[in-house]
């Protein structure tokens, strides 16, 4: 006797997709990133990939070494930079946004002679060029932008 069931197609397996996270709102003035942050932790879960996290606007506050938010809230900044550690994530800030809301590394203290320096490792200063590289690349760009 034979079956009549056809066989099961198998299902083709899917290949894990990278994504560069663009956040422009701030950590706490807006929900960009923490929702940035849940949706990349759950992206890494499922076994996709996010190539970089770039901070651009008031986004670049999450770079800043100085947050110190209160012992009941997030400290958000802290857990970014977590995330990136653990995950070997790049985050970039983008300099031009960082130097107008003081967020500067140890190169942009000594250029400007500024008296300190608060760039939050793994963060690392670079230009829009960062960001127009990842939009060429063969991943999804998305945007958390912080609402006005």
């Amino acid at each position: 006797m034979t079956s009549s069931i056809p066989p099961q197609a198998e299902t083709p397996a899917i290949a894990p997709t990278a994504f560069t996270l663009v956040i422009t709102g701030a950590p706490y003035s807006s929900q960009a990133p923490q929702t940035a942050l849940s949706f990349a932790r759950a992206t890494v879960a499922a076994g996709h990939r996010i190539h970089r996290v770039f901070l651009y606007g008031d986004g670049v506050h999450l770079a800043s070494a100085l947050a110190a938010p209160p012992s009941d809230e997030p400290d958000w900044p802290a857990e970014w930079a977590d995330f990136l550690k653990a995950n070997g994530i790049q985050g970039i800030a983008c300099i031009a946004s960082a130097l107008r809301r003081g967020v500067v590394d140890s190169a942009e203290q000594a250029r400007y002679a500024l008296p300190g320096h608060n760039l939050r490792a793994p963060f690392e200063l670079a230009g829009l060029g960062e960001w127009v590289d990842s939009r060429l690349g063969d991943g999804k760009v998305l945007y958390f932008h912080g609402g006005r």
